[in-house]
């Protein structure tokens, strides 16, 4: 849920700290559905250069997770169903806005899906299929590699699964203010 919105129904923050939503696609605006496809077909078809179908099927059977400033996403992750896509849960479509990049809000970003996917389907695996060269970032949450890397759009890519038993360090705010374990 998220803390305040605008008459528009699209989460209105003016404060540095991003507010962080989870939703269900039917409970996203259409506004918010507009913003968040726009923020992940800025990253993924503009920026890599990727022209390829970005909405899919998936998005029905999805949690949508997104950090909003000023009207914007600046910060997003879909948490699929276990069994859409492979037997586990996974995290996809992971991106931050270009202007909040550097400032530790990727980190958060994962630490707040794993956080949730574990809570929502609790003793089921992670998957996930990262850019190679993030391979590292997403081991420091507990992912490993496994099979080859692969060509996905153009770009190499490996998948990697994280244990539901996994640790990974630190904490995050749980979406009522409170601190929970990043799980």
């Amino acid at each position: 849920m998220i803390d305040k919105m605008t008459s528009m129904n699209v989460p209105d923050t003016s404060l540095d700290a991003p507010v962080w939503q989870l939703r269900r696609l039917a409970e996203l605006s259409p506004l918010e559905l507009l913003r968040i496809m726009r923020a992940r077909q800025q990253v993924f078809v503009v920026e890599q250069n990727c022209p390829y179908l970005d909405a899919d099927t998936a998005d029905e059977q999805s949690w949508h997770l997104a950090a909003w400033q000023v009207e914007q996403v600046c910060a997003y992750a879909r948490i699929i169903d276990p069994g859409v896509n492979c037997p586990e849960a996974s995290i996809g479509r992971v991106i931050t806005a270009r202007s909040m990049r550097g400032r530790g809000l990727g980190r958060d970003l994962i630490a707040r899906a794993i956080h949730h996917a574990s809570s929502i389907y609790p003793a089921v695996p992670i998957r996930i299929s990262a850019q190679s060269h993030l391979q590292a970032f997403y081991g420091g949450f507990g992912f490993l590699a496994v099979g080859n890397i692969y060509l996905e759009d153009g770009i190499p890519h490996r998948a990697m699964l994280r244990q539901a038993d996994a640790m990974s360090p630190g904490t995050v705010e749980s979406d009522s203010g409170t601190a929970a374990p990043a799980a």
